[in-house]
């Protein structure tokens, strides 16, 4: 029959969970106190409210940098579904996938998305090749971004940059089946 009720081992799990989440939450803290006593002052006031706009420009700078990477690569996948109509069943899903990461991406009130078509290589292979090293050039950008992105922005980058590598393994597998 097992025992029932607050065991010694139940009881040292539950202090060490408690433990653990003070210290985490100790962690945490941002030090906020670096204002040399300033704090509540007018002066501490401008410098964080100029931190912030400085801060949402260059929130938007990253994401419109992260937009005309990503649509840029928007372009060579319609470029290559209009000239390589045969590979439309593998690619369409895959550009439906790369055009909803531009709208994530794309900053708050910006206009419709606008991508440039760039002429594809000569065969469906080495043209869906071509969108597969593209994919890891897209990947390796956003990664880049995540070193200067806030923490809300450098989630979604680090999100994007992992489907990008993903879609750059399932165009290479789908480069192997396309023929030539």
């Amino acid at each position: 029959m097992r025992r029932t009720g607050t065991t010694r081992r139940g009881a040292l799990t539950a202090t060490g969970a408690i433990a653990m989440g003070a210290v985490l939450a100790g962690c945490g803290s941002d030090g906020d106190d670096e204002g040399g006593g300033l704090k509540g002052s007018g002066h501490a006031d401008a410098r964080t409210a100029s931190d912030r706009s400085s801060a949402v420009r260059s929130e938007t700078s990253l994401r419109k940098k992260a937009v005309g990477v990503t649509a840029s690569l928007l372009g060579q996948y319609e470029n290559v579904l209009a000239t390589h109509p045969a590979t439309a069943v593998g690619l369409t899903p895959l550009r439906d996938a790369v055009r909803a990461h531009a709208k994530a991406l794309a900053p708050t009130g910006a206009a419709s998305l606008e991508f440039v078509r760039t002429r594809p290589a000569d065969g469906p292979r080495e043209a869906v090749k071509a969108l597969a090293a593209a994919e890891r050039r897209a990947a390796a950008s956003h990664t880049a971004a995540l070193l200067d992105a806030p923490p809300e922005l450098a989630r979604l980058l680090a999100s994007v940059a992992a489907a990008a590598s993903a879609l750059s393994y399932l165009l290479t597998e789908l480069a192997k089946e396309t023929k030539a």
